[in-house]
């Protein structure tokens, strides 16, 4: 067995690492910070609210992430409106490509853990807080979503091991 072909392939499988790192991270980073908003607009009774949000996750969680990876990759860059406008440095460099596709992709899944997590608040705590008084934002942010991010902890685990696996896929667009 060759020991100095694994010794000199350290530092690039290091290289690679922390390229899979800092993708996961702030695709995950920007995916809760997306999700959030979308598990409020999907539990809403509004149907000019849920409806999309509805929409926005049925497609990214229905889909193949590899092919939302081509269609934002090979796939934006076909317009002659994308290729003139201010995005067009952004979208042609493969790495924020994957960074968007993977948060847009990890924004969806956490939206509906986030939102069953809400829904899966004690309804005594709801109650009890309208007892109190309190205004449905200040009910919200004081009770439901600090409950419903505890609940959801292991699920997001889940899905952050499935989003560093899913990493892989960044390769087949040269990253």
């Amino acid at each position: 067995m060759d020991f100095q072909l694994m010794i000199d392939s350290i530092p690039q499988l290091l290289v690679g690492m922390w390229m899979t790192v800092k993708l996961v991270a702030l695709a995950l980073a920007l995916g809760i910070c997306l999700a959030v908003p979308l598990a409020l607009g999907r539990v809403s009774k509004n149907p000019f609210l849920w409806m999309p949000v509805y929409s926005f996750i049925f497609v990214f969680r229905g889909t193949p992430l590899l092919v939302q990876i081509f269609i934002v990759y090979y796939g934006l860059g076909q317009f002659e409106a994308v290729r003139e406008s201010i995005v067009w440095p952004f979208f042609k460099e493969a790495y924020w490509c994957a960074i968007f596709t993977f948060t847009l992709n990890t924004s969806a899944y956490t939206a509906e853990i986030l939102r069953g997590a809400i829904q899966a608040v004690p309804h005594g705590e709801v109650e009890a807080a309208r007892a109190l008084g309190m205004p449905r934002l200040l009910m919200l942010r004081r009770i439901i979503v600090p409950r419903a991010f505890r609940l959801a902890l292991p699920a997001y685990g889940n899905e952050i091991i499935l989003m560093l696996k899913g990493s892989a896929l960044a390769s087949t667009i040269t990253l």
